[in-house]
């Protein structure tokens, strides 16, 4: 029986991240049905620039596939220069909003002003409706990545409509004989918020 290839995974691989409260992105790189690394994108670019050639594809944790030329090292962006005097950094960023006048005028009568008015609405928003939130972003991005690498798979449209229809027991199901890490990666990508003991394949 032929040895399946030793890989290298940047950093840890068994991480576990949350769709929809990424902390810090990550990248995955798959070359053909196979995880070949996990880590940052400074860490994947560099552990495949040192690869044979081949066809990788390379995806973040919201199941989006990035393009990266691999024969340089994607550096990390810069930190923040320290900041002197005045007042202090908020992470704050300005956008333009478009609302009718009355919303104007009632965000403005708010203590704080406008600003701090609709930064109060977003976070009671936030809290409302976090758990739906989080659930369509992790399918948006579980499809994304399944759509981009397994849309020949069998099964793939059934998968699909289990995935959003929020089914964890069939979707497992469906994709049981799929590729170990295609399918590990979809699970970790839709339900990574989840009992990894309802995920299984019964």
């Amino acid at each position: 029986m032929a040895r399946r290839q030793l890989i290298f995974y940047p950093g840890s691989i068994d991480k576990v991240f949350i769709s929809g409260y990424i902390i810090r992105m990550s990248y995955t790189a798959f070359q053909g049905h196979t995880r070949v690394a996990v880590g940052d994108l400074s860490e994947v670019s560099s552990f495949l620039k040192h690869q044979p050639q081949g066809a990788y594809l390379l995806f973040d944790d919201a199941g989006r596939q990035i393009d990266v030329d691999i024969r340089g090292v994607q550096p990390e962006p810069p930190a923040d220069p320290a900041r002197g005097r005045g007042r202090p950094r908020l992470g704050v960023v300005a956008r333009e909003v478009t609302l009718m006048p009355r919303h104007w005028d009632w965000l403005n009568s708010q203590p704080g002003g406008a600003s701090v008015a609709l930064r109060k609405l977003v976070e009671e928003a936030r809290r409302t409706r976090g758990d739906h939130d989080r659930v369509r972003d992790a399918q948006e991005a579980a499809y994304r990545f399944l759509s981009a690498i397994a849309g020949n798979f069998p099964g793939f449209e059934e998968a699909l409509r289990a995935l959003f229809a929020y089914d964890r027991r069939r979707f497992a199901d469906l994709i049981a004989g799929w590729p170990q890490d295609i399918r590990d990666h979809a699970i970790q990508l839709a339900f990574a918020d989840q009992d990894p003991s309802g995920l299984s394949s019964a």
